[in-house]
């Protein structure tokens, strides 16, 4: 919801940023995988007691990832990018996850029942996006809903930092993913048929 709605507030500077890495040689895939290695080290900054630097590296990361999108818009985006960028998302959102995990082993099952709900989640919601033929502003058709990466960022947030009350934030969390998907599955209904 807030990457569909609020994105108008953050994108200029995105867009600056984006002009000084593409000035200064970078490329959208290697910001991506610079994001990519930033976001994975957050479990691991989970698992070692460091919530602070695990939640300052998510954020950081998800704003190169941010960033990637823009660079690509402004050169030529590619499907290989596209690719790298939604696997690594999801490689990110894992890092921070098992990170708990195994930091908790006590909230396992509700990080399990949050990872299958991102799992199907993102099932539709890459379904949905290549079926389609609505066009979106990235290289398909977006679909949004109550639980866009921000809100994914914000929840992950509260978990690390509020770990005493991760199980509850979990099972929030996994909430907000049952109620994206049936609005994303309302949507294809509507779409596809």
């Amino acid at each position: 919801m807030l990457d569909t709605h609020a994105r108008k507030h953050v994108q200029p500077v995105v867009e600056k940023t984006a002009d000084v890495l593409l000035k200064k040689g970078f490329t959208a895939d290697g910001v991506t995988k610079i994001a990519f290695a930033v976001g994975m080290s957050s479990g691991v900054f989970i698992y070692l007691d460091q919530p602070l630097w695990a939640v300052f590296v998510l954020w950081f990361s998800g704003y190169l990832d941010v960033v990637d999108g823009t660079m690509a818009r402004k050169t030529k985006p590619s499907s290989w990018g596209t690719l790298l960028d939604i696997s690594f998302d999801r490689l990110v959102e894992i890092s921070v996850i098992i990170g708990l995990a195994f930091r908790f082993p006590d909230s396992m099952w509700a990080l399990l029942l949050l990872s299958v709900s991102i799992i199907v989640a993102m099932t539709v919601f890459l379904t949905v996006g290549a079926l389609s033929d609505k066009p979106g502003m990235k290289s398909f058709y977006y679909q949004a809903g109550l639980a866009e990466r921000t809100e994914g960022f914000i929840l992950f947030t509260l978990m690390i930092i509020f770990s005493t009350y991760l199980t509850a934030f979990t099972l929030i969390f996994f909430a907000v993913q049952v109620v994206t998907i049936l609005q994303r599955l309302s949507e294809a209904k509507r779409i596809l048929k």
